[in-house]
């Protein structure tokens, strides 16, 4: 991500970024990148969900790809039934995590580590 200043203030931009990594630590290729979020839920001034994902000559992924592959990670999804004073650790090489809607109140404290 780079931070460009405005004369409103600060703009982050992203990309692009490859779809895919290599975890060296398990030799293995993994799915790395948030481009259903990106497409299905960050919808403001700075973000058009259908310009956000692209192939890396800038045309956009036709819809239907888009929404096979948040099909695809609704099949595999697992939710975590969560208790007051839970503790979860990811691992982001490892799973892909999201959010689900809630009732409030709720405090997630969150760290990241290398």
């Amino acid at each position: 991500m780079k931070l460009e200043w405005t004369e409103d203030g600060v703009k982050s931009i992203m990309g692009p970024i490859p779809a895919v990594k290599l975890d060296e630590s398990r030799n293995r290729k993994i799915w790395f990148n948030s481009m259903v979020a990106a497409y299905t839920g960050w919808k403001d001034a700075r973000n058009n969900p259908v310009k956000a994902v692209t192939f890396g000559n800038g045309n956009p992924l036709p819809h239907n790809v888009v929404h096979d592959c948040l099909k695809i990670l609704e099949e595999e999804c697992i939710a975590i039934p969560w208790k007051k004073g839970d503790v979860l650790l990811v691992d982001n090489w490892a799973v892909l995590h999201s959010r689900r809607s809630f009732d409030p109140p709720r405090r997630v404290l969150a760290s990241l580590c290398k």
